[in-house]
């Protein structure tokens, strides 16, 4: 029979079934010769019967922290004030999220804290950020949101202090048990739990998590600017077939940056990041 795990704990693996039955399993010896973990989120093949998962579809991608796999999409929580916006740790975030093959959703909180100019920066950045290519939103606009869950598993994630917890419960107030508790901050929140468990949310899966506890550029830098999906456009018409956008001469990603097209703090972002200025 085939299942989706849904919870882990101590190497019990709930798996759910398509038709929402529930089976407690345990995993098959072969997988530790394999050195092979079974995580959340993953599709498995499993006897009924005697409880065991007997094989790992594949994934289309995975996280080591939180471990969850075949994840549809992460919320990015991005708070503008208290704290205040910071659009390195937007971009990191991104970067990781993409690089993954996750897609990243945007979602702004606090502005209602933010004096009239600085709504109006806010709201620039907003549109720079869809005119790319992102689905972006502010934490006012809940019904919106909860259309983005039908049928994917989706991470929430974000600096401390952004309002995950305080999103999740205005979505549905049945999750507030489930993280009143939990501090999805990125970093080292504090959580209650230390196992991940995939939840029912408006016709899809929310994964109960504190979220990235670490963020690692495990990739080149010619990966890191893959990323960044405006210098697509540009790249062809570079000098350099390769072209990093940095020290080249005749960069066309350079010259918008110059001329106000490529924004320039995700530009800056950018070059910290490729030279190893990730913090």
């Amino acid at each position: 029979m085939q299942g989706k795990i849904i919870k882990n704990i101590s190497n019990d693996y709930t798996v759910q079934t398509k038709t929402n039955e529930v089976f407690v399993c345990k995993c098959r010896g072969k997988f530790r010769n394999m050195k092979l973990i079974p995580l959340v989120g993953d599709d498995v093949i499993f006897d009924e019967k005697n409880h065991y998962i007997l094989e790992i579809l594949p994934r289309k991608n995975e996280l080591k922290r939180p471990p969850v796999s075949n994840i549809s999409q992460v919320v990015i929580l991005t708070s503008v004030k208290h704290p205040n916006f910071s659009s390195h740790l937007l971009d990191k975030l991104i970067t990781v999220i993409e690089y993954n093959r996750i897609e990243p959703i945007i979602c702004f909180t606090k502005l209602d804290l933010l004096e009239e100019n600085e709504l109006d920066e806010i709201k620039e950045i907003m549109k720079y950020y869809q005119k790319i290519g992102y689905q972006v939103f502010d934490n006012t606009q809940l019904d919106s949101i909860k259309t983005l869950f039908k049928d994917k598993i989706t991470v929430f994630t974000g600096q401390s202090g952004a309002g995950k917890s305080t999103l999740i419960n205005r979505l549905d107030k049945n999750l507030q048990l489930k993280t009143s508790e939990i501090s999805l901050a990125l970093g080292r929140g504090k959580h209650t739990t230390r196992h991940v468990e995939l939840i029912p949310l408006f016709g899809g899966l929310v994964a109960d998590t504190p979220g990235f506890s670490a963020l690692e550029f495990d990739m080149d830098k010619a990966s890191i600017r893959d990323q960044f999906k405006e210098f697509e456009m540009y790249k062809e018409f570079c000098k350099y077939k390769d072209c990093m956008h940095d020290k080249e001469d005749h960069c066309m990603v350079k010259e918008k940056v110059e001329d106000g097209t490529i924004r320039k703090s995700r530009y800056d972002n950018y070059i910290k990041f490729i030279r190893g200025d990730i913090c």
